[in-house]
Order: C-alpha cells, then sequence, then structure tokens
C-alpha cells in the first residue's frame, strides 16, 4: 500500500506542484449563479457570480444589465453589468457616458456605482470610498434594490421605483467564489473597445455628436 501511494506521488508530484486546473462549470447558491471556466492558455480561471434575475431586462438595442458580484480593490462587492456587448446591444453603453445607477441594501444607505467600459462590457462599481462599506454590507443582506437611470435610459421613465431583488446564501457564494478565483488572479479589465461600436449604434439612432 505504502508503495502505491508511493508511486502516486511520484506520478502527480508535478500536477501538485503546480496546483490542480480550478474547477470550471456553473453552481448555484440560492439566487446565485457562479459560473467558471478555464481559460486553456494561461490555466487561469475567469469566473463570474450574477443573480439569476437581471436588473433590466434585455430589449431591442439593449443588452439586459445584470447584478454581480466582482473584485474591486481585494475585496468582492457588488456591480452592475451587461456582458459582451454586441452591436445589437450596444446602446446599453451609454449608461457610462450620460446615466446613473444606484444600490441600496436596507436598511442601510444607498451608494452610487460610476458606469466605465472594461473591453466590450459596461460595468458599474462603487467608488473606492464605499468598497469597504459594500464588501461588508454584502454578505448579510437578504435584499437589494437597485435604480437606473440617465437621459439615454429608456426604462428610467418607468422606474419611480427602484428594483428588488431577493438575496439568500450569499456567504457560501462568496466563498465558494473566492475558492475558485482567489485573490488577484482574475484577468485585469481590458481596454474599452465599445466606444466606436457604440458611436456607430449613437449615430444609426442620430444621437447629436455621435455623426
Amino acid at each position: 500500500m505504502l508503495r502505491l501511494f508511493a508511486l502516486f506521488l511520484l506520478a502527480a508530484g508535478p500536477a501538485l506542484a503546480q496546483g490542480a486546473p480550478p474547477a470550471v462549470g456553473t453552481e448555484s447558491f440560492g439566487p446565485w449563479l457562479l459560473s467558471c471556466r478555464l481559460d486553456r492558455m494561461t490555466d487561469r480561471a475567469e469566473c463570474r457570480m450574477m443573480h439569476n434575475r437581471p436588473v433590466l431586462p434585455a430589449s431591442p438595442g439593449l443588452a439586459p444589465l445584470v447584478l454581480e458580484v466582482a473584485e474591486r480593490g481585494g475585496r468582492l462587492v457588488p456591480v452592475v453589468a451587461a456582458r459582451d456587448l454586441s452591436l445589437e446591444g450596444a446602446a446599453r453603453g451609454a449608461l457610462a457616458l450620460a446615466g446613473t445607477v444606484q444600490l441600496r441594501f436596507p436598511p442601510n444607505r444607498l451608494f452610487e456605482l460610476p458606469c466605465a467600459l472594461e473591453g466590450f462590457s459596461l460595468v458599474c462599481a462603487p467608488r473606492e470610498a464605499d468598497l469597504a462599506r459594500a464588501a461588508a454590507e454584502l454578505p448579510g443582506a437578504d435584499r437589494v434594490l437597485v435604480r437606473v437611470g440617465g437621459m439615454l435610459v429608456p426604462e428610467a421613465q418607468t422606474m419611480a421605483e427602484p428594483v428588488e431583488l431577493r438575496l439568500s446564501d450569499t456567504p457560501g457564494a462568496l466563498a465558494r467564489f473566492r475558492a475558485r478565483q482567489p485573490e488577484g488572479s482574475a484577468p485585469p479589465p481590458a481596454p474599452s473597445g465599445l466606444f466606436d461600436l457604440l458611436g456607430r449604434v449613437m449615430g444609426l439612432l442620430g444621437a447629436p455628436g455621435w455623426r
């Protein structure tokens, strides 16, 4: 038995030294979905933790907005994002120019989520001064309120009330997220390639300054 175990260690030694490849696939924790894929060129895991109900669903010309958890400043915090925008949904990127997102974990006060373009994605994340509070409030929250506004947000006219999403099993989802993608291992945000795409869409819509 000891001899067999020694042979196993010799065979598995290189793999153990490098670390086993991170798990891939999708897991559910209450309303949270944790989806990871492995970049086979770098052996780097890329994970997304997202709510199963969108903040704003997809509509013609607009990609869905989704509540996610992302690493910012070494902390796991809530963000609102529209990922991998295509030409059909690129108008959602206008939030980075003329939109606002507010998020609140009742009964705590709200905080603003400034939006920015990362690669072909729109990501609205807490300001640096709010990162610690956002990370602290997220695990114990049973619900979150999100309001999206701005002159280029068609739904803003009907959003007198914020969208409410129920939360549960968040600590377990956060722990699994951190285990599958350790701190500092997430790929850095890519330079935005969305401005040209967004310009084309806004030009088609006849928006001033985009022709």
